[in-house]
């Protein structure tokens, strides 16, 4: 993060520092679409789709039929939800006829006009429910190693949401499983814990960026609102079959022992081992990283921080685990 900001703060212009994170934005969706074996024409697709018709859009500049056709659909698409959300359903219609050549392909924008009428089109947009146009011949199986891909895909997905994030949950995911491996956890609860590191936090992506990037304090509808995270955790894990498992353990991991945690107030005759796990290096990890409002803390003050929650509130098996798994990381490094 700190490198970053030190890049951005050489570049004097300010379209060089838009197209610098434009280029990382479209560069890291191409790359999670990859991760999520998507094809390489989505892949383009969604690395385009901030090209503009003119030739006047970013990261590359590209012209007319130089876009991939399916970019040119989803800048529209993008664009126009933005407004009719915003604004109504007259607005967008208004800013897509402005920006008709320029902006956008022209034949684009006459498939959607054809289609401006269509009220029950724009109602359905209040709840949409993006499985009824999936294909019904389309479906992707997936190996142990290819769910391991898409849980570190969502990962970036979700510390992309915030910029105070930045690789959070992969770093929970490899202090839990180093914690994991010090308790002598078998190969299968270890791949479990992980995946559950990566998606611990996929909750967020249902709270708003004004309450998440807020530099001061938060109000208590604010941190009411952040306490919700959790919950959205356990409604999308337990929606997806294949992370339905890990749902609870990935959604328990801001429970304490003695009931003072949230969401639910669990105490420690409901949270497992593993859970106990996930709630040490989910602390531990925002303990250590790289803020942009702060240096990380060193190692040994984040452990002491954590001591004056164990045993009531934060396990002291996890905590012990937590230890030798840092004085082996650090031993690594010297």
């Amino acid at each position: 993060m700190r490198k970053r900001i030190e890049v951005l703060k050489g570049i004097r212009d300010e379209g060089e520092v838009t197209r610098k994170f434009m280029e990382a934005r479209c560069d890291r969706g191409a790359e999670i679409a990859r991760m999520l074996c998507l094809s390489e024409s989505t892949a383009a697709g969604i690395r385009s789709l901030d090209e503009h018709w003119d030739g006047h859009g970013m990261p590359d500049g590209l012209r007319e039929e130089e876009i991939p056709l399916a970019a040119r659909i989803m800048c529209l698409a993008q664009t126009v939800e933005v407004f009719h959300a915003n604004e109504g359903l007259k607005a967008a219609r208004k800013m897509v006829k402005a920006r008709r050549g320029t902006w956008f392909d022209p034949a684009v924008v006459d498939a959607l006009l054809d289609f401006c009428n269509d009220r029950g089109f724009w109602a359905s947009l209040e709840q949409p429910d993006v499985s009824e146009w999936e294909p019904q011949d389309f479906a992707l199986t997936g190996d142990d190693a290819r769910l391991d891909r898409i849980a570190e895909a969502f990962a970036r997905v979700i510390d992309a949401k915030s910029p105070f994030t930045a690789r959070h949950s992969e770093r929970v995911a490899d202090v839990a499983d180093g914690i994991a491996e010090v308790l002598g956890f078998d190969e299968e609860d270890r791949r479990v814990l992980r995946r559950a590191g990566l998606l611990h936090d996929i909750g967020k992506l249902a709270v708003s960026n004004r309450v998440l990037d807020k530099p001061g304090k938060l109000t208590d509808d604010e941190f009411a609102a952040i306490k919700t995270h959790p919950v959205y955790s356990l409604q999308i894990l337990e929606r997806a079959p294949c992370f339905a498992g890990l749902a609870d353990l990935a959604a328990n991991h801001h429970e304490k022992l003695d009931g003072s945690g949230y969401p639910r107030g669990l105490k420690a005759k409901d949270l497992d081992l593993p859970m106990r796990v996930l709630a040490v290096a989910d602390i531990y990890e925002a303990l250590t990283a790289d803020r942009p409002y702060r240096a990380p803390l060193p190692a040994q003050e984040a452990l002491a921080i954590i001591d004056r929650d164990v045993p009531e509130k934060l396990d002291a098996e996890a905590r012990w685990a937590l230890g030798v798994y840092v004085g082996e990381a650090q031993a690594i490094a010297a």
